[in-house]
């Protein structure tokens, strides 16, 4: 979608959500229940209230609502052509030339709300969550640290999308606070653990996306419809206690280092919205076997940043600047390679994209890789630094793909560290 194309609302040109994008989200206004819309501006869309009113006659919503739940998963079930057709329709009632809601006071009374204004929700129920480790820059880093750069990746990283199923009751929406976890902690010259607050808690640049419809037990998704089962993306960060998850993780990889929380942005940018920003997957070396081949597969310019706020700094600092197009394996390899067993896979599923990480120092995405496992602190503006998350500290993940004018943004994903209990 051009930028030719225009919405009768005030859009500020730097806004994550012009009409081109059209997020959908989960939201609760007021002194009334939770329900579906799409961020424009500053401002939401209530899906509900125009469903009630007949703006959303989709042939294949058929006589059932799909946008009075507290939860995408009606929606997300339904399949691409349903959700292109709404899209097309929301921006067509939202267009500058269209006169329904434009020229209807008492209407856009109804319908619009301030984002200020309202509590925003996890967008689906998230029945399963799998967590990928898709990044070659942040695998050869971390590799490195643990065997040296000769031995960085395991023989298997190359050939197959390596990942691990997460926790889906601890997942969270942006803005929720993040308690330090405590758990078994072997220091580097003690003969046996102790039970202690993380003392290298750590955060995770990540992206994740949501599954539509889902596929049956038994039938994987071949690769080439791969994208017909993803409705959009999100941000995640995959809160890490570092030190926990050293002692915990061999053989059968993270477990409490890991779920206690992550959070992630309550906004879902549809795969749709980005297309104007696909890119040609690089090459692989070696070539995946077939079932990871797709006849064209792609990834995404989205520029993604997380940044620092302390308990003591007035606004938040940048610490590292990304992209997801940095990511090895893309998102229908993901999919594909996790189906292909015959894993089924259901609506509002979330598959994460594991730590994206550029090729340069300032690229990196956790503390981890920044500090190079506590060995260079980052420093701060104020003069504080930072070898891991401290308590009262803010981390926010943002990210967006710039366009011929506007923006297509996902907001942003923020969360606070609370003090351990106990």
């Amino acid at each position: 979608m051009s930028n030719s194309l225009r919405s009768f609302i005030d859009i500020a040109a730097d806004s994550h959500f012009p009409i081109q994008n059209l997020p959908f989200g989960i939201f609760k206004p007021k002194n009334a229940t939770a329900r579906a819309g799409i961020a424009i501006g500053d401002l939401i869309l209530d899906l509900h209230v125009l469903e009630e009113k007949g703006f959303l006659r989709i042939p294949e919503f058929g006589a059932r609502a799909v946008f009075g739940a507290d939860s995408l998963n009606a929606f997300l079930s339904l399949g691409r052509p349903a959700w292109r057709r709404t899209r097309e329709l929301l921006q067509h009632l939202l267009a500058a030339e269209t006169s329904d809601l434009r020229d209807n006071s008492e209407l856009r009374e109804q319908v619009f709300h301030q984002q200020s204004d309202v509590t925003m929700q996890l967008p689906a129920r998230i029945g399963d969550y799998t967590d990928f480790y898709s990044s070659f820059h942040h695998a050869h880093n971390v590799g490195t640290m643990l065997r040296g750069p000769e031995t960085a990746l395991m023989p298997n990283w190359k050939w197959l999308p390596v990942g691990y199923h997460g926790r889906a009751s601890s997942i969270v929406p942006s803005g929720t606070d993040v308690r330090r976890p405590r758990g078994q902690i072997k220091l580097p010259d003690a003969t046996s653990p102790i039970f202690a607050a993380s003392r290298s808690l750590d955060f995770e640049l990540e992206t994740a996306f949501l599954i539509g419809p889902g596929n049956s037990l038994g039938e994987p998704v071949p690769i080439d419809r791969a994208e017909e089962h993803i409705f959009g993306m999100v941000l995640m960060n995959d809160w890490s206690a570092r030190d926990v998850q050293t002692w915990e993780y061999q053989p059968l990889g993270p477990f409490l280092a890991k779920n206690f929380c992550t959070s992630i942005s309550p906004w879902v940018v549809t795969l749709d919205a980005l297309q104007p920003f696909r890119r040609p997957l690089p090459p692989q070396d070696p070539e995946p076997l077939s079932y990871l081949r797709a006849e064209t597969d792609s990834i995404y310019d989205i520029e993604l940043e997380a940044r620092l706020q302390t308990a003591s700094m007035t606004e938040p600092h940048v610490i590292t600047r990304t992209n997801f197009r940095h990511l090895y394996w893309s998102m229908s390899q993901q999919l594909a390679h996790h189906t292909v067993g015959g894993c089924n896979l259901q609506p509002g599923d979330l598959l994460a994209s594991g730590t994206i990480s550029g090729p340069t120092e300032d690229s990196r995405g956790c503390m981890l890789e920044l500090t190079w496992r506590g060995a260079n602190p980052i420093s701060l503006p104020g003069g504080e630094s930072r070898k891991w998350l401290e308590d009262g500290d803010t981390l926010t993940i943002g990210g967006y793909a710039s366009g011929d004018g506007y923006r297509v943004g996902f907001g942003k994903v923020t969360g606070k560290v609370l003090p351990a209990v106990g």
